[in-house]
Parts: C-alpha cells; structure tokens; sequence
C-alpha cells in the first residue's frame, strides 16, 4: 500500500499530464487550483472555473474540499461559497478514485445532471423544476457573466507564492509538502476509506443518485 504522501503526488502528477492546468497554493501539492471546462452539450459548455482543491493529512482515505471560486449558478453548488453538493465527494468517496476522476467525471456528471431535490441553491432548484427552459437561460447568463478565462483568472484566492504548473514543473514539485489549510471556498466532507479493495466500477455505482435531476434536464431539450 503506497503512503498518503506518495499517493498525493502520484495524483497532482497525473492532474498535470492530462494537460489541466494547476496552480499551487505556496508550493504545496496539498492545496491547489484547476481550471475546469464546462461539458460540452450543456449550458455550461462556454465556461471555465477555477476549482479550489484541499487534501487532508489522510487522504486518499479521506475526501478532498472541493469549491468554485467563480460564480456558477446551479441547485448543487453554493452561489456565494461555491460549495458543492455531490454524494462521491461528500459521502461515498473511495481510496480506489483520483484527483482526476473529479474532473474528468464527477464534475461534469454533476453539471449534466443536477438534483433539485437536495439543493445548496434553492433559487436554481425551483427555477429548474419550474421553467428548466428559464434555468438554461440564466445558467447560460451566469456563464457569460463570471465563467469566461479570463473571470476563472481572477476569481479570488490566489496569493503572492501560487505558481501555475506545467509538465516541466513535475519534477521539481515530486517533493511538495503535504499539509493543508482551510479555506471557505471548499466543503470536502470526510469519509470511509476501509473499501479500499472495492472495484471502481462497484463504487461509481453511487453516482446513480445524480441522475435524479434526469427527467428536468431532459425537458431543457423541448
């Protein structure tokens, strides 16, 4: 079994390789920004965000915070903290998923396909209910308003020693430190990690709950 540390940098590491962009929070492998992109055939597919990612001492056996530092507007996630609502990460998060696996898969889930029945915005929940053409429309203003590349550059939280990370970085950041600091941006709730022999396709199972907000999404198609 490989130690919390190593696992961390094997995943910042993989982040990297995948062309995402990172920014390091004074240098550490702990606490970090991404740019994330909007999945494409949504409302949200002209965006980009810039995610706020803290690790616990334990992880991967406990489950990275997680927040948008830039406004989006839908039922899961917080207008004015940008907390974000999603079972994988606050309940049923498993050592067998990686930093990656929250952007290539659990984010854009969560974006195709919100839960107005468990909402942290209640305006945009009974919005998508209500009128889901409405909701794409105010989603889309939200993107036009705060999730161009240039808003995700500026949304708030970087300081004087982040550092944006390129494939040319990896080596001399194989080395980062490991601790954390908190930061109102991220709710990353801890949870279990004695599954750890479970597969990948037994837990992605769980994501079945984000597919509650299917039959008003397929109303936004009409």
């Amino acid at each position: 079994m490989s130690s919390p540390k190593r696992r961390v940098d094997t995943d910042v590491m993989k982040l990297l390789m995948s062309d995402y962009e990172v920014t390091l929070v004074n240098n550490k492998m702990s606490e970090f920004y991404v740019k994330f992109k909007g999945p494409v055939e949504t409302p949200f597919a002209k965006g980009v965000w810039k995610i706020h990612v803290e690790l616990p001492e334990q992880f991967p056996y406990k489950s990275p915070s997680i927040g948008f530092m830039n406004k989006i507007f839908h039922p899961n996630i917080d207008e004015l903290s940008g907390s974000v609502c999603l079972d994988v990460i606050n309940q049923t998060w498993s050592p067998m998923f990686e930093l990656i696996n929250i952007f290539e898969i659990f984010l854009p889930q969560l974006l195709r396909y919100p839960n107005p029945t468990d909402p942290l915005n209640g305006e945009a929940a009974a919005l998508l209910m209500r009128d889901p053409k409405a909701y794409t429309k105010k989603v889309e203003s939200y993107v036009d308003k705060y999730a161009s590349a240039e808003d995700a550059d500026k949304a708030g939280g970087d300081g004087d020693g982040d550092e944006p990370m390129s494939r040319s970085h990896r080596d001399r950041e194989r080395n980062g430190n490991g601790a954390s600091a908190g930061n109102g941006h991220s709710n990353g709730v801890d949870a279990d990690g004695e599954d750890e022999d479970e597969s990948m396709s037994d837990k992605m199972s769980d994501m079945g709950e984000l597919s509650d907000g299917d039959e008003f999404m397929g109303e936004m198609d009409d």
